[in-house]
């Protein structure tokens, strides 16, 4: 038992670094180190999948998470900073902070891209009221089309391992925080 508690403690740390009340991507530095990484990984997506262009313009808001890590140990915590656009145009920061249990041992980082279809299903995400499950899927094959890329209840995810791309039929447990860019600027963070 006393083996377990520092590796759930090290699994559930990334979550429980999540659990301010606002994103704060840091300082300007941090901030333009992470729309660097947040533009790099949407051009990847874009490379790896011929459709994603198209489907941001016609997407009504969308976030990326460049660098998602997630750790288990029997029970996995995971947490990833990113950017939010609405209509094309940068307007903040989101974080998505994940908790797992399960027979499940080892880390994983990925980048994820998440679609909103419609003005609702960005708001529920803008208001906190968005949690993944496994009702949301993406699937995009290995020749870099997307198999079914459909919306479900308005949301479109893509995720994109390290080492390639990966299809994930359930994304159970993400939980996201948004912050709008004129807070960022009203703090002076």
């Amino acid at each position: 038992m006393k083996r377990i508690a520092p590796l759930f403690l090290i699994a559930l740390s990334p979550f429980f670094a999540a659990c301010g009340s606002t994103v704060s991507p840091g300082t300007t530095a941090e901030r333009d180190f992470l729309h660097a990484r947040s533009q790099a990984a949407i051009a990847d997506f874009s490379a790896k999948n011929r459709a994603i262009p198209q489907l941001l313009t016609g997407a009504h808001a969308y976030v990326v998470f460049p660098n998602v890590v997630v750790g288990a140990a029997g029970i996995a915590g995971g947490h990833g900073e990113g950017e939010v656009y609405q209509g094309g145009k940068f307007v903040g920061y989101a974080d998505v902070s994940q908790f797992s249990i399960g027979a499940q041992v080892g880390g994983q980082r990925f980048s994820q891209l998440i679609l909103f279809q419609t003005q609702t299903a960005y708001v529920n995400f803008t208001h906190g009221e968005l949690e993944m499950d496994a009702r949301y899927s993406a699937v995009i094959t290995s020749d870099g089309t997307a198999d079914s890329a459909n919306y479900s209840r308005g949301v479109l995810v893509f995720t994109q391992t390290e080492t390639g791309i990966m299809a994930q039929a359930a994304l159970g447990g993400q939980k996201f925080r948004f912050t709008p860019s004129f807070q960022q600027v009203a703090t002076g963070k």
